[in-house]
């Protein structure tokens, strides 16, 4: 397309929303690293989805899929049945990504705080990846394994 026909049909004031997501990744550990052409490939996989104020995002106790990566608005982690809030989370923060390697029940709830756009990353599309593009996989995996190795050492860490 020509750059007369570009700039007609370019979306006002938002930029390319995929240069947008990929500005996300590239902010998020488990793709520290990866290359534009990598990150693209991330890019192309994930599923967004806009959850109203207060909406559901998983509930404690339902089975794993996937990790979630907020791109606009907050999420809160909730402890159930006392209610009590483990985390609040906002644009380019994640959570969830144990599910990426174990389907084991949730250990929390997730709620968007406010109306928020989610990016998912599931764990068939992290599977099927692995399958396409085994480097590309290890080195998400590998990340993945640091992440929650890490984010276990700190856990141990606080309880002694």
């Amino acid at each position: 397309m020509n750059s007369f026909w570009g700039n007609i049909f370019q979306r006002r004031g938002t930029g390319n929303p995929a240069e947008k997501v990929l500005d996300i990744l590239r902010r998020i550990p488990l793709f520290d690293g990866l290359s534009s052409r990598e990150l693209s490939a991330i890019e192309r996989i994930l599923h967004k989805r806009t959850y109203q104020k207060q909406e559901l995002i998983f509930r404690q106790g339902d089975p794993g899929l996937g990790m979630y990566i907020i791109e606009r608005g907050s999420v809160e982690i909730i402890s159930e049945p006392a209610n009590t809030v483990l985390a609040e989370l906002h644009e380019g923060e994640f959570f969830g990504e144990l599910a990426l390697l174990d389907d084991s029940p949730r250990s929390a709830s997730a709620t968007a705080k406010e109306e928020c756009t989610a990016l998912g990353f599931f764990q068939p599309d992290l599977f099927g990846l692995v399958e396409r593009n085994p480097k590309l996989g290890v080195k998400i995996v590998m990340r993945l394994a640091r992440i929650i190795g890490d984010r276990l050492k700190k856990c141990n860490e606080e309880l002694r």
